[in-house]
């Protein structure tokens, strides 16, 4: 074969990368990190100066309710940060014996799960938030965290979500927010327990976790978890994990702190691609509506049928290794540095499901489903510093907060295209099976291997940054947080790709087959900045008013420039990165003696620079998505007994600026087909409710039980009535689900727990593919019993 370069594309960005605000960037990094930390040890040498430290007494042992993020970056309790912002603690989801991220997040409104196209997040946290993906914004200990994956929870200690765009907090982002995973660390205090649990569909799952210390200041604490099931309600579909978790801290309790932490997670299985959705309420194909079998309904599938191949597999490895030193240079003041090394590498192979076709349309029995072979095989890496500064004192006669530091990031992310090798017409090769039987699949069938094809698109992006917040305590009552962060960068995406083509332009032709090379790069800056005033009417509660932008260059998902500058590319690195803004009203209280957390909040989040069509065909960076809402909150206890987590959202969204192909959005013409101004942003439910809570009798039985509502969605965001009508399914969702558990003290060490999930077998469409052609189901009636100890 041979390899033809292409002209390289270099792209740098005139109107924000320059060396001078590089280095007056870089100057002003050291120079507010130095005078931050002599200004507070300076105060801290002087007792006239000395402020009390503000201490946050923790959260009642085994609470719902948490006190504050992990992350410290965020200097103030929840009550008086002014965000919205949830967190899952491990007590919750523990209960309700949810083990994966996606699980844990049904405790938030305002989120759901997309499918996807081609398998490539149909085996990952695929998380949609507030009218936006956000499944580039993961993050384990505040350090992003790539790949479509699906995380475990076995050595998380809480899930935070922060809602609404996050420049200042971590750079580059969705408009949405972000979703963090706090890891457990070892800790003073010596500890066993674990679970040994069983399920239907074959589930068995088993944990420990040890923590002992070493010395008078050192402990190490050693986590493990080994799964394997099937997937209730679907046939042949596997997700099995194990995974073991180190942490090593030394100097705990003394000024100088050190963590090690080392993370190895492994995942394998069966994929799953999905369902037909032939006969769903609201399907559509012309052959009912106008063909030969007008004004039938055809019959939906068993949605235990699995199309693909027994051979499909979905093979992960994730590996992690984090050290964090903290010092503290003075009382209130805090200098940390964490780096972390971590690579995760994906190997899949999907058998997806397709059109269907109605060989004999009289004889159901006849009618096929089109299948495709999809493969992946990702690398993802990230090596990270980070530097970061916390000091409290007091100037100009109020007390100041500040947080202040650098980052040092580099990730890459290698896709290597895979593909069934090409068969020649004489070869004597096995034919593939394309087709299945629509309502009798066989998991018999014969599939062609998928292969690396030669082709790959290999990713990588550096980025340094700084960043500053501040909040100032004018007195008891009033408080202004400020926070900036500049981010530089640099991307670079290499392709190769295979001429495909029978003829090729002038001024040569390339034989079918060759090797061609083309790159893209692209280096500029970011810019985020949020804004908050806090009014606290009494120390227990707060009103505050917020407001926060964040900026996703392109590339940013997932470093893939576009190499041919297509105008209708998000990533072409000719485009300005996308703008997201939220403004948030809110309030927070903590009430019953400190024991429940109220929170409701207004919001309008909006997204702009999105790709737009105007009505001459041009394709132009002015898209805006904008969504309006309110959200409210409570977590914590009723009484001494009774613990309750609930949320509840109301979303209005809309596409504000969109595609206008024609002037006419309710022609029927073919340009008219992909108009969207003004319609609704797909996986966008208006209502989402959660609700969990649960009951200690003093025999020591805890009862409970929850309700999760997600409203109807769309498929589509067009506004085109003929192009809406004729969608394979437009709506989906609107449906309740009801859990619940049980759990009992055998001794003062040994619980039984039984978790019944979805209680009424509610027949529900958990997500949705873009096309609407085929799904995932919700999962059936089915039960979890575990045995926990705790020594």
């Amino acid at each position: 074969m041979t390899l033809s370069k292409s002209p390289s594309k270099h792209i740098v960005s005139k109107k924000r990368a320059n060396t001078l605000t590089l280095t007056v960037t870089a100057l002003s990094s050291a120079m507010l990190l130095a005078s931050a930390g002599t200004m507070a040890a300076d105060e801290v040498k002087d007792p006239k100066k000395l402020n009390a430290v503000k201490v946050e007494a923790d959260a009642e042992v085994g609470s719902f309710k948490a006190e504050k993020v992990s992350s410290p970056k965020f200097t103030q309790p929840l009550v008086d940060t002014p965000q919205t912002i949830v967190v899952v603690k491990k007590e919750l989801f523990q209960q309700q014996s949810a083990t994966t991220l996606s699980e844990a997040l049904r405790n938030t409104p305002g989120i759901t799960m997309l499918m996807g196209e081609n398998g490539n997040t149909s085996t990952g946290d695929s998380i949609f938030m507030r009218g936006f993906d956000t499944q580039g914004s993961i993050y384990v200990d505040g350090i992003r965290d790539l790949g479509s994956i699906s995380r475990d929870t076995f050595n998380t200690e809480q899930v935070e979500i922060a809602k609404g765009p996050a420049g200042v907090d971590n750079g580059r982002g969705a408009a949405s927010g972000y979703v963090n995973l706090s890891s457990k660390l070892a800790n003073q205090e010596d500890a066993i327990s674990g679970a040994v649990t069983l399920g239907t569909a074959d589930y068995t799952r088993g944990t420990l976790d040890v923590n002992r210390t070493l010395g008078e200041s050192s402990a190490v604490r050693v986590n493990l978890m080994k799964q394997e099931a099937g997937v209730d309600g679907r046939d042949e579909v596997e997700n099995n994990f194990q995974g073991v978790a180190a942490s090593l801290g030394l100097g705990l309790g003394t000024d100088t702190r050190t963590y090690i932490n080392i993370l190895s997670m492994e995942q394998s299985g069966i994929p799953d691609g999905g369902v037909p959705t032939i006969g769903l309420d609201g399907y559509y194909n012309a052959i009912f509506a106008t063909g030969a079998l007008k004004g039938q309904t055809p019959q939906r599938v068993d949605s235990e049928n699995f199309y693909g191949s027994t051979g499909d597999f979905n093979d992960v490895k994730a590996n992690m290794l984090t050290v964090r030193i903290e010092q503290d240079l003075a009382e209130g003041v805090t200098l940390r540095n964490t780096s972390r090394y971590g690579r995760t590498n994906q190997d899949q192979v999907l058998t997806g499901i397709n059109a269907v076709t109605f060989v004999t349309p009289a004889n159901r029995n006849s009618w096929t489903i089109s299948r495709s072979r999809q493969g992946k095989d990702q690398t993802n890496q990230i090596l990270t510093n980070q530097t970061n500064l916390t000091a409290s004192f007091d100037a100009g006669g109020v007390k100041h907060d500040l947080v202040s530091g650098v980052e040092f990031i580099y990730e890459s992310q290698l896709n290597y295209t895979m593909g069934i090798p090409f068969v020649a017409a004489n070869s004597s090769a096995t034919t593939p099976q394309v087709n299945a039987n629509l309502y009798d699949p066989k998991t018999t069938d014969v599939f062609q291997p998928v292969h690396r094809t030669g082709g790959k698109t290999d990713g990588e992006t550096t980025t340094y940054a700084f960043y500053a917040q501040d909040t100032i305590s004018f007195n008891e009552q009033w408080e202004l947080s400020a926070g900036i962060r500049a981010d530089r960068f640099h991307t670079k995406t290499d392709v190769i790709t295979r001429q495909a083509a029978v003829t090729a332009p002038a001024p040569q032709t390339i034989p079918v087959g060759t090797l061609l090379a083309s790159d893209a790069h692209l280096t500029d800056e970011l810019f985020g900045w949020k804004l908050g005033g806090v009014y606290k009417p009494t120390a227990n509660g707060s009103v505050y008013v917020s407001y926060a932008t964040s900026e996703l260059p392109p590339g940013g998902a997932n470093f893939a420039l576009n190499t041919t500058n297509a105008a209708n590319n998000i990533n072409n690195p000719n485009l300005d990165p996308q703008e997201g803004t939220n403004a948030e009203l809110g309030t927070k209280w903590n009430v019953m003696n400190n024991k429940l957390f109220l929170t409701a909040a207004v919001f309008r989040s909006t997204n702009e620079n999105e790709i737009a069509t105007n009505p001459d065909g041009s394709s132009v960076a002015v898209g805006e998505k904008q969504v309006e809402g309110l959200e409210l909150g409570a977590v914590g206890s009723l009484t001494d007994k009774w613990q309750i987590s609930a949320g509840l959202a109301f979303m209005d969204n809309e596409i504000t600026r969109g595609n206008r192909t024609v002037d006419d959005p309710n022609t029927t013409t073919n340009e008219a087909a992909s108009n969207n101004e003004g319609g609704a942003i797909q996986w966008s439910p208006k209502t989402t409710f959660t609700l969990w809570n649960s009951y200690t009798f003093d025999s020591g039985l805890v009862i409970g039980g929850g309700a999760r509502y997600i409203d109807t969605m769309v498929s589509s965001s067009i506004v085109n009535s003929t192009a809406l009508s004729t969608r394979s399914v437009l709506e989906f969702g609107d449906y309740w689900v009801l859990d619940a558990m049980a759990s009992y003290p055998i001794n003062k060490n040994i619980s039984v727990q039984l978790n019944v999930l979805n209680l009424t077998d509610e027949d529900y469409v958990a997500s949705l593919n873009n096309s609407g052609a085929r799904y995932y189901p919700g999962a059936p009636l089915s039960a979890r019993l575990g045995v926990n100890f705790a020594f």
